[in-house]
């Protein structure tokens, strides 16, 4: 009501002033920590009241919005950071466009209000859209929404502004900005040689750093051939391929420059995606921007030492659906290789490669071109080499200068055993799908060779990858005739036999692509782990829903919390970001109707849980640690009548046997399910026969339904779902406590569904199968079949405790991989054969 009051009272006073209103509303109620959003009248914020409306575009107040987290922000640090009482952080969110369609202002005679004139950036994060965030004071933050109103900001060359909304920094962003700023030593920039940029006039508000810039700064980057940064040795600085250089996101023409005329650079990374002004933005690419980590105390990383922005370069060739669709395989071989949130993927068509100056602005092209390469742009990916770039060539004719592709007809498609040297001498060995294509030596001076190679196991040893090293200046070329970025269910591969050797060496072939990626400077270091996410308490009967709220109300502490020796649940209505979550602190929300979920349809595990009491209330995650210690708090006072289950997307410490760990990515099947079996039962009498029904269940739950009977889903003793006998899919780990009559038992499981990748799924299976039998089985969902293993899980134990083993050991026996083999279990103390017929003696 406040607000509403003081809306009537501005428009009362000021009518139609925009600039005003706008400047005296932030005045009023900046205190009252709302926020302020600038925005088209289609992306108003839920919930904001607007109090001005202009061409389309609003000016609006509603809830405050935070930021608490800037891990994934690249900072600009360029003096101790201070936010001025009087000043207001405020994120802008722009898209890129290419330089012929970037907006104009609706009047000529209207002034231009350039971004950088109005505030100091302090943190970008690239992507789309790409964000800034930054401070300004009062005026200068209702300046800049005023301009955006009337659609006369500028951002910067192919930033097109597409909201500003004010944010509030919490202390613990505050301080790790400040700790930045402070920790990281002082270093002198030396100037570096002249960009080969070419120049163009008036690139607008933010300009890539060129020489000119850094002599106006009187302070540079340098990747100096004896000189490190920060006046550090150079064997601390130059930490293998691919370190990174700091160097100064320079807005030009902006007041921020006049603080660094009396402060040293300290410690700026380099901002990639606004160093590309004329390369289309890719908008069908779903890679986020790049993410630096400047964190002087955490765990060093791989990056980049060349002062070029971390951007990879896809050219295909033509335009021809067939090269857009080999765009897409190579987009997705990389992502899977390398941290998308340190580098971007761009498509590089033939126009731009010809005519755009993105030499300068990669750290690698890939020439993944069916058809010969243009002359003239052949001699430009030359000149590129000659400068240092780096270029990997993926089944294309491009070569170099004393080598030469020679078509081996018989060859072409087919999957043969293949010898690749690493650069430390090692060898893998793997079946591989080639192009029918081979290096040999050819005109003109023959290069010398680098330590990555790869030939063919066969009389010729043809060779299929070599690495060149090219020129004086660090240039360097890794060519490969093998399709590294066809997966095993590529419609090249036409028998089953073909795909049976691809996925058993599926690792392999990442492995291989990843030597390859880093030894040409990029990080294939290990992903981010993503950050926790709330837990969401789901019934799948509404008959229990009642009872299940009032049990917790008995149960819970004075905060609402539940505590185990393994962590701590506090069940909370809703959920907001000032909520922490760690590893043993795990809010769980209640409120079922503000639950939604892009990998997890509630209403399919509704629809398919077909149980008396197992898997009826749902602990549900996107992100956990892992699941097995969710319902440690829950599974001796919870009644058993409610059936626990806790679901996730992704674990973030998945556990396996013994001292594994079990790898959980998104796609896959996470479960872990609470059963209880009674001790003078069938099954209470033969409790390790329980990690052998769950793996059942899972196979069964697939080959059970109409038309997937003949999927080759196996159990593999004791507890693993294999894809036949060549690979595994899944697995089994089962925690059983025995208190006074009863078995309380943890069964976790863990089964791919629709990840691909480094290994096989169901729905590869799914695939393949529909490939070669002419059918058309649909793929399955992980929600949809952890609720029928759940389902079929409940009735194989009932049919033990009926029937005893015998009741379930036929099943077994029809989907067991090792029929009539003698097994080996080197886990007993010693090496004890094992036969078929001690399963029925467990």
């Amino acid at each position: 009501m406040l607000i509403t009051l003081c809306y009537l009272y501005l428009w009362a006073r000021w009518g139609r002033g925009p600039a005003a209103l706008v400047r005296t509303t932030v005045q009023q109620l900046r205190a009252s920590r709302c926020s302020f959003t600038f925005c088209r009248a289609t992306a108003q914020p839920r919930g904001a009241r607007v109090c001005l409306s202009r061409g389309g575009r609003v000016f609006c107040v509603g809830e405050s919005q935070s930021i608490d987290d800037l891990n994934k922000w690249a900072l600009f640090l360029v003096s101790p950071f201070i936010l001025e009482a009087e000043h207001i952080a405020f994120v802008t969110e722009s898209i890129w466009v290419q330089g012929e369609t970037l907006q104009r202002p609706a009047s000529s005679s209207e002034t231009i209000v350039k971004w950088s004139d109005c505030c100091l950036p302090l943190a970008c994060r690239p992507g789309d859209p790409y964000q800034l965030i930054a401070k300004a004071s009062v005026d200068d933050f209702s300046k800049l929404g005023v301009a955006f109103l009337e659609d006369r900001l500028q951002v910067a060359n192919g930033l097109i502004p597409q909201k500003i909304v004010s944010v509030h920094l919490q202390d613990s962003a505050l301080k790790e900005l400040k700790d930045q700023a402070s920790d990281t030593p002082a270093q002198l920039l030396e100037p570096q040689p002249e960009s080969s940029v070419e120049s163009k006039p008036e690139l607008g508000a933010m300009e890539h750093v060129g020489r000119e810039d850094r002599q106006a700064l009187g302070s540079a980057a340098t990747q100096g051939q004896g000189g490190a940064l920060g006046g550090e040795p150079a064997g601390e600085s130059d930490r293998g391929v691919g370190s990174v250089e700091h160097c100064h996101l320079h807005l030009s023409s902006c007041h921020e420059c006049l603080e660094l005329e009396n402060s040293t650079i300290e410690s700026v990374k380099f901002a990639s995606a606004e160093n590309i002004p004329d390369l289309p933005y890719d908008y069908s690419s779903g890679l986020e921007g790049i993410a630096y980590d400047l964190c002087p105390k955490r765990e060093p990383r791989r990056v980049n030492l060349t002062g070029k922005a971390p951007n990879i370069l896809l050219y295909v060739g033509s335009d021809s659906q067939d090269a857009l669709g080999r765009l897409q395989q190579v987009r997705s071989a990389l992502a899977d290789c390398v941290d998308t949130s340190c580098y971007t993927l761009y498509h590089l068509p033939l126009e731009s490669a010809l005519r755009d100056p993105w030499p300068d602005n990669c750290l690698l092209v890939v020439i993944a071109a069916r058809e010969s390469v243009p002359e003239d742009l052949s001699r430009r990916f030359m000149a590129y080499l000659s400068q240092g770039g780096k270029v990997l060539g993926l089944s294309s004719p491009f070569t170099l200068a004393g080598f030469q592709v020679t078509r081996k007809a018989p060859l072409q498609d087919t999957v043969q055993s293949l010898v690749f040297c690493k650069a430390d001498w090692s060898q893998v060995r793997l079946s591989v799908l080639i192009s029918g294509c081979i290096y040999e030596g050819g005109p003109g001076e023959p290069l010398g060779l680098g330590k990555l190679q790869g030939h063919l196991e066969n009389e010729d040893e043809d060779r299929l990858i070599v690495q060149v090293p090219f020129g004086t200046c660090g240039g360097e070329a890794v060519l490969c005739q093998v399709h590294l970025e066809l997966p095993p269910s590529s419609p090249v591969v036409q028998t089953q036999e073909d795909f049976n050797l691809l996925k058993s060496s599926n690792f392999r072939r990442y492995e291989v692509l990843k030597e390859i990626l880093t030894t040409l400077g990029l990080s294939c270091d290990a992903k981010h782990v993503p950050a926790l996410t709330p837990l969401y308490l789901l019934s799948a009967a509404e008959e229990i829903r009642d009872p299940l709220m009032q049990w917790l109300g008995k149960h819970v502490d004075a905060e609402g919390v539940i505590k185990s020796s393994k962590l701590s649940l506090k069940f909370v209505s809703s959920y907001t970001s000032e909520i922490e979550i760690t590893p043993s602190a795990i809010p769980v929300v209640t409120d079922i109707e503000t639950f939604s979920s892009e990998n997890f349809n509630f209403e399919i595990y509704q629809q398919n849980l077909q149980t008396k009491k197992l898997g009826k209330v749902i602990l549900f995650a996107e992100v956990t640690p892992t699941t097995m210690n969710l319902l440690d708090g829950l599974m001796f006072e919870m009644p058993q009548e409610m059936g626990l289950i806790a679901i996730a997307v992704r674990q973030t410490q998945g556990k396996g046997r013994g001292r594994n760990a079990w790898l959980s990515p998104v796609g896959c099947a996470l479960s872990t399910l609470l059963v209880s079996i009674p001790l003078r039962s069938q099954l209470g009498q033969r409790i390790p026969f329980v990690q052998h029904l769950m793996s059942l269940a899972v196979v069964e739950a697939v080959r059970s339904i109409p038309g997937y009977q003949d999927i080759n889903l196996r159990v593999k003793w004791p507890n693993d779902i294999y894809y036949s006998d060549l690979m595994k899919l899944g697995g089994v780990l089962v925690n059983s406590t025995l208190m006074g009559e009863t078995f309380y038992i943890l069964i976790g499981c863990g089964f791919n569904v629709t990840n691909s990748n480094p290994t096989i799924c169901v729905n590869d299976l799914i695939t393949e199968y529909n490939k070669q039998h002419g059918a058309e089985l649909k793929p399955l969902r992980a929600d949809y079949l952890i609720a029928r293993s759940v389902t079929m899980l409940e009735k194989l134990i009932d049919t033990f405790q009926d029937e005893g083993p015998s009741g379930v050991l036929p099943l077994y026996y029809k989907y067991w991989l090792h029929r009539f083999e003698i097994l080996q279990n080197k886990n007993w103390g010693g090496t004890e054969s094992i036969l078929l017929k001690l399963l029925t003696r467990i």
